[in-house]
């Protein structure tokens, strides 16, 4: 299992949403096909298909929980946590 696999089910379990790495989470977005534009600190992931446009911002080198809920609620809504089996 890698690491983003491990990641997705530790966001979709929702219960340590304030222990995310930032690095991952984005890492996750990537893996999962989003783009993603930086201003500043604010990272910006775009996905077609994909209403939400998800900005997230580290809080240190953790995410902040609002924001790993609200990836959470995007995967869900488009089915996009579909596990690649090997």
């Amino acid at each position: 299992m890698s690491k983003q696999e491990k990641l997705l089910i530790q966001i979709l379990s929702g219960t340590s949403d304030a222990n995310i790495s930032f690095d991952g989470l984005c890492g996750l977005l990537k893996y999962l096909g989003f783009k993603e534009r930086v201003r500043g600190s604010h990272h910006i992931f775009t996905k077609d298909g994909v209403d939400e446009i998800l900005n997230l911002q580290p809080k240190g080198s953790k995410s902040k929980p609002y924001q790993v809920k609200q990836v959470r609620n995007a995967i869900l809504k488009y089915k996009l946590g579909e596990l690649k089996s090997e």
